[in-house]
């Protein structure tokens, strides 16, 4: 056998006596240890049902004009917190040549109407004066007249808010500058300087301009499992993560409950909303995806293990509490809350006291 030879060989016994002794240590390390066991703690448990969703504004409204043209000019960008009555948009009257033709001629047949049922009216007058003329007929020439002067007006109006882009209304005023109704932040812009824009009336629906939204009052707005929804009732507290902020830790209450469920890919769940108490100091904004914790209840600083150790036997329920010398018994418990990791355990086990792992079954 040569040199190189022998030395392969030596290398190779070295190393199988190398593994043995290290299988030898291993076992008598796992033979010294004796059975895993867990310590009985004390710790908080929380019962929650979990809601998946997004923070929106509890309110958000569309801006429409009252006057239909094109944006001359705007007064605010996307972010920005106005106040009540601060102006938003300014719509110019843009009507058409024969748009406005129009409506300067129903002026003038209406104020030809009106002044000549005004001349009958003063002739029905002095008839009935003189005992010619009964009163009922007088009083029907006057509502035509009143009527035609109804019109006369109205078509004055139409046509102040072509020319001039304003009009008043009795106490109220119409006019170009679009207002904000709320104290609240622009959400988005639907229009730019130029764009063309409906007026909003009760036959159609108007060009929206602008949405906001008062960002002081939101909400979360997500969905809840059947199986958890039997739990709920209005008025609990719940803990939000936010997908973007995720150490900012916000406080909400829960609100409403639908009564009708959602299907979706096969699944059963229930809408649900949370008002908002406590941003913790984060800067929330509409469309956050989050995450809602439904704390149902809690337990603080209660006697817990692992409920995984714990056996549950029709009505009984045990564990094998560890004793000195490597002996166990079988300890019956009383167990309450759990968070599906912890069990509070009532009665049985103090803490300190030490319970096995329930032993492993070998994959076959």
């Amino acid at each position: 056998m040569s040199r190189r030879s022998k030395a392969i060989v030596g290398l190779l016994v070295l190393a199988a006596a190398a593994g043995a002794t290290a299988a030898v240590h291993s076992s008598r390390t796992a033979n010294d240890k004796g059975p895993a066991t867990v310590e009985v703690v004390r710790a908080n448990l929380v019962d929650k049902a979990l809601a998946v969703g997004t923070i929106e504004p509890e309110v958000e409204i569309s801006i429409k004009s009252r006057v239909s043209g094109v944006v001359a000019r705007s007064f605010v960008n996307v972010g920005d917190h106005v106040e009540a009555g601060a102006p938003l948009l300014e719509i110019k009257p843009d009507p058409a040549p024969l748009e406005l033709a129009d409506a300067r001629r129903k002026v003038e047949l209406h104020q030809i109407e009106v002044d000549n049922l005004a001349i009958e009216l003063d002739r029905q007058g002095q008839l009935r004066d003189r005992g010619l003329q009964s009163q009922q007929q007088y009083e029907t020439v006057k509502r035509s007249y009143d009527q035609a002067a109804l019109q006369v007006q109205m078509a004055k109006e139409r046509l102040a808010l072509m020319e001039k882009g304003r009009v008043q209304i009795a106490d109220q005023s119409i006019e170009s500058v679009v207002t904000s109704p709320i104290a609240g932040s622009i959400l988005d812009k639907k229009v730019e300087v130029g764009d063309p824009v409906v007026a909003m009336s009760s036959y159609q629906e108007g060009t929206v301009l602008l949405t906001m939204a008062d960002m002081k009052s939101l909400v979360f707005r997500g969905k809840v499992d059947e199986i958890d929804v039997g739990r709920l009732q209005e008025g609990l507290p719940v803990e939000l993560k936010i997908g973007a902020l995720p150490e900012a830790l916000v406080r909400g209450q829960l609100t409403k409950i639908w009564l009708k469920a959602t299907k979706e890919e096969n699944a059963t769940s229930f809408p649900v909303e949370i008002r908002l108490t406590d941003a913790g100091g984060a800067l929330l904004r509409a469309g956050y995806s989050a995450n809602a914790d439904v704390i149902i209840q809690r337990r603080d600083s209660v006697v817990a293990v692992p409920e995984r150790v714990v056996t549950f036997a029709g009505d009984s329920t045990f564990v094998q509490l560890a004793l000195p010398g490597g002996k166990s018994e079988k300890r019956l418990v009383k167990t309450g809350l759990s968070d599906a990791i912890q069990v509070e355990v009532l009665a049985g086990l103090t803490p300190g006291d030490r319970v096995l792992e329930k032993p492993t079954q070998a994959a076959r």
